[in-house]
């Protein structure tokens, strides 16, 4: 095992970190900006380091100084939580170059599932369900139009690259598409300095259910059961929660096998998420892979009693996993919800002075915190506050849990969606677990235009 980790991330991800290094008596190393110069990870971890100002190009993505302080602290490994440089292929081979362990899978599956036309294309081979669409990137509209004309409306046009919903958007006419594609190209190649485009056939009002796996350099691999992220709003996951209240055993099982089927095509290593989408005929289709911990991870946690980094420790520093398919189980139920500085009515975020934080306490109640009481949340970075994690023995209670600690959660000098996530799970159709992608869209924005 590693004597001395260096995190590449920031805010509660990089505390989360800590937590189980300091279980495991490893020392910690982690890298700051200007603006996080008073945030919690930073005196949580053994040694700190200055990098830059706020702005993450700057600072948390200036691979340069994050390798030197790797080199000047003695840290033998790597960990990139998630975000930032977590997905970044080159960041990857750099570490490797550089002497020290990647803690994440090699830089070629990085780069192989980073690109959404090549992840399609590998998981058709393994034999995964794929949403029908191109095989290859879209030059520009009037090709576009004329794939359209053969599929059929409605379609999502997708950057090839892309990732957190950016540079993707339902088209449903020729019209829409046409100005949909040059505005999101033009996204993709700010956001990720790769502007190619490609189209799949729009499943209409599907949900979000993504399957954990875990595997090593040794060719064993298993699946953590699903976890149900579909309520967003603009494509960015608000609740979360293991298992599916919509899932049969059945397409449990069947999802679980088709992940580590793209495991083992990969030959892939370490923590990772197949994301699918799924139909209200339980029909389910490959979405993207995401090469890293997923921010919703707590939830698998809670109901396998796992702790997935110690477990991503484990792996990159050459073990075998210590655990089989038969081994695990699901026990209970758990829900995340994101706590973030934002104006529920706009979603936009609204940064600002926090001058209090009231964090509820009690039986199945978990918090990972991005901030303390007296923090300054900046328009520098994510605006997320907390993650607030609830466990119960069935679906019922953890959804009672958390509608009393949200109740007792209050976030005082800023704006928060505290609001907003008490109006979505006191909702009939969450009690329910009709939990679709367009949950927001139908059941909250309406309450909106009634007030």
């Amino acid at each position: 095992m590693f004597s001395k980790v260096l995190i590449a991330n920031r805010g509660e991800i990089a505390s989360r970190i800590i937590r189980t290094c300091a279980r495991l008596n490893i020392k910690t190393v982690v890298v700051y900006s200007e603006a996080d110069q008073q945030a919690p990870y930073v005196e949580e971890a053994d040694e700190s380091y200055l990098i830059g100002k706020p702005r993450v190009n700057e600072s948390y993505l200036n691979v340069d100084k994050i390798l030197q302080v790797a080199q000047k602290s003695g840290a033998e490994a790597i960990h990139p939580g998630y975000g930032l440089l977590s997905e970044n292929a080159d960041f990857a081979k750099r570490v490797r170059e550089a002497g020290l362990v990647f803690i994440g899978p090699s830089s070629e599956v990085i780069a192989k599932m980073g690109d959404k036309i090549a992840a399609r294309s590998e998981m058709q081979q393994a034999g995964v369900p794929i949403v029908p669409g191109t095989e290859a990137a879209v030059a520009d509209t009037e090709e576009a139009k004329e794939i359209a004309k053969q599929m059929g409306y409605p379609l999502m046009l997708k950057a090839a690259a892309g990732g957190g919903g950016i540079g993707m958007q339902a088209v449903k006419n020729d019209g829409e598409l046409e100005k949909a594609f040059e505005g999101n190209q033009k996204r993709a190649e700010t956001f990720f300095g790769d502007g190619k485009m490609f189209m799949e056939k729009q499943i209409v009002d599907p949900r979000h259910i993504e399957i954990q796996v875990l595997a090593d350099e040794f060719g064993n691999a298993v699946h953590l059961f699903e976890r149900e992220c579909s309520i967003q709003r603009r494509h960015q996951k608000v609740v979360e929660e293991a298992p599916s209240p919509f899932l049969s055993d059945q397409t449990r099982q069947s999802m679980g096998e088709s992940a580590l089927k793209a495991v083992q095509t990969l030959g892939y290593a370490n923590a990772g998420t197949i994301e699918f989408l799924v139909d209200e005929q339980e029909n389910y289709y490959f979405l993207e892979m995401n090469t890293r911990l997923q921010v919703e991870h707590p939830v698998t946690e809670e109901i396998t009693g796992l702790d997935l980094v110690e477990q991503q420790l484990r792996v990159a520093a050459g073990e075998k996993l210590a655990i089989r398919q038969e081994d695990l189980s699901i026990n209970g139920h758990a829900i995340e919800v994101r706590i973030y500085a934002e104006d529920s009515n706009t979603f936009f975020p609204s940064p600002g002075q926090l001058t209090n934080l009231v964090l509820p306490q009690g039986e199945g109640i978990r918090h990972e915190l991005a901030v303390h009481g007296q923090s300054q949340v900046t328009p520098f970075y994510d605006p997320m506050i907390a993650k607030l994690i609830v466990t119960g023995t069935s679906r019922e209670e953890a959804i009672e849990r958390l509608t009393t600690a949200l109740h007792q959660y209050e976030v005082q000098g800023i704006k928060s969606n505290v609001m907003m996530l008490k109006r979505i799970i006191t909702h009939e159709k969450f009690k329910q677990g009709e939990t679709k992608t367009s949950f927001i869209e139908n059941y909250y924005l309406p309450t909106l235009t009634n007030h």
